[in-house]
């Protein structure tokens, strides 16, 4: 395939894109009914592209995108949610400046052991809770998805779907730790302390909360979430061989992470407590967008890789660093990581072996741009719809970006100065 006709093949992929970045401000009434009609309208239009090759063929392609990719990511997604939203923490120093700096510190660290998501989704429903007596709580929300939501999963193959990619293709356990904590300090300290400054002088207007006694609820849900983070890496251990499904080959592992994680939702929604959920204020109406926007994503990408392939970058880290940061703010960090991964070879202990820049770069460009847009990482959009539904005012997409460009790309040079 060419690139021109790449080009005319990803035009479905960037019409889902800017859909979800443009029609929810501009016309809100119409993008929140007519979402789904307007993702078949992109997806359809992918089938007519590859409906050139036979109705079959596309019809083929799109199964397995949807049974391969879009399945086994949603049921981690949405199990990941129902289980963070089935634990509840009250009380506790949260509140205050000291304590949300305290909170972001923990929940940092956290991410790398649990994952991003898993962290993101246990933790932003206490932020919000401990600060629902403020006004302006923005800025803890932006600092959260910097944070929890993106590079606090960069020490371990656990923390970040990206890693993990690497992990399963023979990058060591224990790379990213030694390669990546510098980075993550580069990036984590200025945040955290521009926030904890920001959320100093604006507690100044804010009446001080009542402490109260550090509580959690959810031990259930807790249990499932260690559970499940343990078996995503496990997955690796599964007996060789694949599932067919309707023609589509599903790895064992894969599918028994699957069915683990929708397992875990039916046992979550069966006996989590109603009134956990309700103090989280949790609904599942809140995954509705998220889930049309990553099965059109899966449905309409492949274009856009073939394009990222073909461009044959030359082997140099800092390029490679923002190549791969920028196309990961864009098209999500997982599958950017994979595509560049495979171009720089796809041998995972020659990648991981000697000074290992272009991976360290390839690695860092892909975890540390995922907050740049909603879309670069699975946690952005779920806190901020967490967060929309507890009354804090998220910006637009484009309002987001540009806020994010400003606040990052001072440290994304000091980054690429410093290590690539």
């Amino acid at each position: 395939m060419g690139q021109l006709a790449a080009a005319v093949q990803a035009v479905p992929f960037i019409g889902v894109l800017l859909s979800f970045a443009i029609m929810p401000g501009l016309a809100p009434r119409i993008w929140h009914r007519r979402m789904g009609g307007v993702i078949c309208f992109w997806v359809g239009l992918r089938l007519a592209f590859d409906a050139q090759q036979g109705i079959g063929a596309a019809l083929r392609d799109l199964w397995q995108a949807s049974f391969l990719e879009f399945l086994p990511f949603m049921a981690l997604l949405l199990a990941l949610y129902a289980l963070g939203g089935g634990i509840s923490m009250r009380g506790g120093p949260w509140g205050r400046p000291a304590g949300n700096a305290l909170l972001l510190v923990f929940g940092t660290i956290a991410a790398s052991l649990m994952g991003t998501i898993g962290a993101s989704l246990l933790l932003i429903h206490p932020l919000l809770a401990a600060n629902g007596h403020r006004h302006e709580k923005r800025h803890l929300v932006l600092a959260f998805i910097i944070l929890v939501g993106n590079a606090g999963g960069a020490l371990s193959p656990l923390g970040d779907p990206p890693l993990l990619v690497g992990y399963l293709h023979g990058v060591p356990f224990t790379w990213p730790l030694r390669h990546l904590w510098a980075p993550l300090l580069v990036m984590a300290a200025p945040v955290l302390a521009l926030c904890t400054a920001a959320d100093s002088y604006l507690a100044r207007r804010e009446a001080r909360p009542k402490r109260r006694k550090f509580a959690v609820r959810g031990a259930l849900n807790i249990a499932l979430l260690l559970v499940l983070m343990a078996a995503i890496p496990a997955e690796a251990l599964a007996p060789a061989g694949a599932v067919d499904i309707l023609g589509a080959r599903m790895p064992v592992g894969h599918l028994a992470v699957t069915g683990l994680a929708m397992l875990f939702i039916l046992v979550s929604e069966r006996y989590t407590p109603k009134s956990t959920r309700a103090h989280n204020r949790f609904a599942w109406s809140a995954m509705r967008e998220i889930t049309l926007l990553f099965f059109a994503i899966f449905a309409t990408i492949a274009p856009a890789f073939v394009l990222l392939q073909q461009a044959r970058l030359a082997p140099d880290p800092l390029l490679w660093f923002w190549a791969s940061g920028i196309a990961s703010a864009i098209l999500d960090a997982a599958p950017t990581y994979l595509v560049f991964f495979q171009a720089a070879g796809g041998n995972g202990p020659d990648l991981a072996g000697g000074p290992a820049r272009l991976l360290t770069a390839l690695a860092a460009g892909s975890i540390f741009f995922g907050p740049v847009t909603y879309l670069g990482n699975a946690p952005n959009l779920m806190v901020r719809e967490i967060a929309a539904r507890r009354g804090v005012r998220m910006p637009g997409f484009f309002v987001y970006a540009g806020v994010m460009i400003l606040l990052l790309a001072p440290l994304y040079l000091v980054m690429g100065f410093l290590f690539f």
